[in-house]
C-alpha cells in the first residue's frame, strides 16, 4: 500500500504542476508544446505496474513466463539492449535521416533525460522495498534496465519522428525486447517493467520537448567532443565525457 501511494502521489505532482495550463504544457521551445494525450501512456503504465503490485495476477503472470521461457532461462542480452536506442541517436545522421538536433544537444538531453530517470527509479526501489522474482534482493520495483532502455527510445522517436517515422518508432523494439527478457530471467515482474516502461517514456518526453540549455547553444560555433558511454558490473548505467573547446 505504501508503494501504490507514493507512485499515485508522483503522478499528482506531475499533472498538478501543470495545471495552470488548459490543453498543453508550454516547453522552452517556441512553439513546441507536450500535450496532455502524450502524458496518457506513461501515466497508464505507471498506474497500472502500481495496481499489479503484491497481486495474484502478477504472481500468476510471473508464473506463466517462467513456464514459457523455462525456469533455468538466462540470457545477458537485456544487459546490452538497453543502449540500442542511445547508438540509434546518434547513428541516425549517419543513415542519412534528419535529426531535430545536433550532436552536442543530443547528448545534453539522453544526460539530461537518463539523471532524471535514475533519480527516479532509484528512489521509487529504495523506497518501495519490493523483493525481486528471484529474491536476490528488495530493488525490484521498478525495473531500471525498462526504464532506461523506454527513456533514450523516447528521445530517439521525438528526434527522428519528422524524418523517418519507422527509424523513429524502432528504439521501442529494443525497449520492449529489454523489459520481456528482464521478466524472463526472472529479475523483475510484469509490475516493474510496466512501471519502468512509463517511467523511461515520461523522462524521454519531457526532456525531448524542453531541449535543455538549449537557448544557451543557439549562435556559438564552439567545437563539441561528447561520448556517451554503457556502464555494466555491479550497477548498470551510462556514464558521458564531454569536452567544450
Amino acid at each position: 500500500m505504501k508503494s501504490k501511494l507514493v507512485i499515485i502521489v508522483f503522478l499528482l505532482l506531475v499533472f498538478i504542476g501543470n495545471a495552470q495550463t488548459k490543453d498543453s504544457i508550454s516547453s522552452l521551445k517556441p512553439k513546441e508544446k507536450i500535450t496532455y494525450k502524450q502524458l496518457i501512456a506513461p501515466a497508464a503504465l505507471i498506474t497500472t505496474g502500481t495496481l499489479l503490485l503484491n497481486t495474484k495476477l502478477n504472481d500468476d503472470l510471473q508464473k506463466n513466463a517462467n513456464k514459457l521461457f523455462g525456469d533455468n532461462f538466462h540470457t545477458s542480452a537485456d544487459n546490452y539492449l538497453q543502449f540500442v536506442p542511445v547508438a540509434q541517436i546518434y547513428l541516425g545522421k549517419t543513415f542519412g535521416f534528419q535529426p531535430k538536433n545536433n550532436f552536442k544537444q543530443q547528448t545534453i538531453n539522453i544526460v539530461v533525460a537518463n539523471l532524471i530517470m535514475g533519480t527516479t527509479v532509484f528512489a521509487l526501489k529504495n523506497t518501495t522495498n519490493q523483493e525481486r522474482p528471484d529474491q536476490s534482493d528488495n530493488l525490484s520495483f521498478p525495473s531500471g534496465h525498462t526504464a532506461l532502455a523506454f527513456t533514450n527510445a523516447s528521445l530517439l522517436y521525438y528526434e527522428y519522428k519528422d524524418s523517418n517515422l519507422w527509424y523513429a518508432s524502432s528504439g521501442f523494439l529494443f525497449a520492449t525486447a529489454t523489459g520481456v527478457l528482464r521478466i524472463a530471467n526472472n529479475k523483475h515482474y510484469t509490475s516493474d517493467v510496466l512501471a519502468g516502461a512509463g517511467i523511461g517514456l515520461a523522462s524521454g518526453l519531457i526532456v525531448s520537448y524542453w531541449n535543455p540549455f538549449h537557448s544557451m547553444t543557439l549562435g556559438k560555433k564552439k567545437k563539441t567532443t561528447a561520448f556517451v558511454y554503457p556502464q555494466i558490473g555491479s550497477q548498470i548505467g551510462m556514464g558521458a565525457l564531454i569536452q567544450l573547446n
